[in-house]
């Protein structure tokens, strides 16, 4: 027992002494039930949401009272036309609209029945499907306010428009996220053990004393996991529309370079990974744990971001996929060109600057 109580003593030795192995057991843990318990719900909260009232009368601005004090939606420009409505739609400021016709009062009082229309991002059908429930639970609710009565007098159709995915189909949100996802996964993962393998074999002597400048053995390490991607962003490409029936709206030289910008991203990352850490299973876990995860909860093609705390959103801005998921979104499936992406492309384009930049400064031409 005595034997027993030392190797047991000298294991735990071994653990505080690891600060990686202290993460994995306390860090990660803590993360996972701060993000499931805080940032991760079902509910749609905070959504933008445009009017366009054409009948300024006093049943349209009771309803759109009862928007204002809703914590579901949160209230923006006013719409004058539908060509405002889809400006706003475009530039991403909101996801749903309300439109009152004209004749909307005079009609609820004189026929008993007025209608509305409601138009909702269907890109995310789930969120569309949701706040399309929120805008007609609203409406008879207010619906119901004017008739106490069991059989009420007076009703407001609304009638559902569900924008750039009118059949409902769920591949289209799922498709940009998953393309998110195995970039990351193929390109940084991978990547992430390209140098630190080296080391390990005992052959990053010989990449030292070649006349091989650093930069070229980092191109070199990111050349072949690029062509991979690729390889893979086209079968996604051909499944998608052959075998889930997929269109894609927009410029497929447009997808295909900031695919390209995100790939090249991806494996920046993963090469400064590569470079800061000493063994293959720190520099996969890294990757894996570090990168798969925020990918997954933190660029809103699981969880809307509009829902999550403050401090999740402003983390959410430092994960390359997000912007690359709304790119992608913003591309394929709404049609939309450059001057619509323009943003997330130069930020991407800082991104891979500054992480190349740091790979570089970081790869060691000495060995210790």
């Amino acid at each position: 027992m005595k034997q027993l109580l030392a190797f047991i003593r000298k294991e735990f030795y071994h653990v505080f002494r690891d600060r990686r192995t202290l993460l994995i057991m306390f860090g990660l843990p803590v993360v996972q039930i701060v993000l499931f318990g805080f940032a991760l719900s079902s509910e749609v909260k905070n959504i933008g949401i445009t009017v366009m009232d054409n009948a300024h009368d006093i049943n349209s601005q009771q309803i759109i009272n009862k928007i204002q004090t809703s914590s579901y939606f949160k209230m923006k420009e006013p719409a004058k036309s539908y060509m405002d409505v889809e400006h706003q739609f475009k530039a991403g400021t909101v996801k749903c609209a309300l439109i009152f016709p004209a004749n909307f009062g005079s009609d609820l009082y004189h026929t008993g029945k007025a209608q509305v229309q409601i138009i909702a991002d269907a890109s995310d059908p789930n969120t569309g499907t949701i706040l399309t429930g929120y805008l007609t639970n609203i409406i008879a609710n207010y619906q119901q306010q004017l008739n106490p009565g069991v059989t009420p007098p007076y009703q407001i159709i609304p009638e559902v428009r569900q924008l750039y995915n009118e059949e409902q189909n769920g591949s289209l949100n799922f498709i940009p996220g998953v393309i998110a996802l195995i970039f990351m996964i193929v390109s940084t993962a991978l990547t992430s053990v390209a140098v630190v393998r080296e080391k390990e074999l005992g052959t990053m002597e010989i990449l030292l004393v070649s006349p091989f400048k650093p930069i070229m053995v980092l191109i070199a390490k990111a050349v072949p996991y690029l062509v991979l991607s690729l390889i893979n962003f086209i079968i996604i490409l051909l499944l998608s529309v052959f075998l889930l029936h997929v269109q894609i709206k927009g410029s497929l030289i447009l997808i295909f370079a900031e695919s390209i910008l995100f790939i090249i991203t991806c494996l920046s990352l993963g090469l400064l990974i590569s470079n800061v850490t000493n063994s293959q299973q720190a520099a996969m876990l890294f990757s894996m744990m570090g990168m798969m995860l925020p990918t997954m909860l933190l660029t809103g093609f699981m969880f809307p971001l509009e829902n999550m705390p403050w401090i999740f959103r402003i983390i959410s801005h430092v994960i390359p996929s997000r912007y690359y998921y709304d790119i992608v979104k913003a591309v394929m499936l709404k049609g939309l060109g450059f001057s619509y992406v323009w943003k997330e492309t130069l930020i991407l384009t800082g991104m891979a600057t500054v992480l190349l930049t740091l790979a570089l400064k970081n790869f060691k031409i000495r060995l210790s």
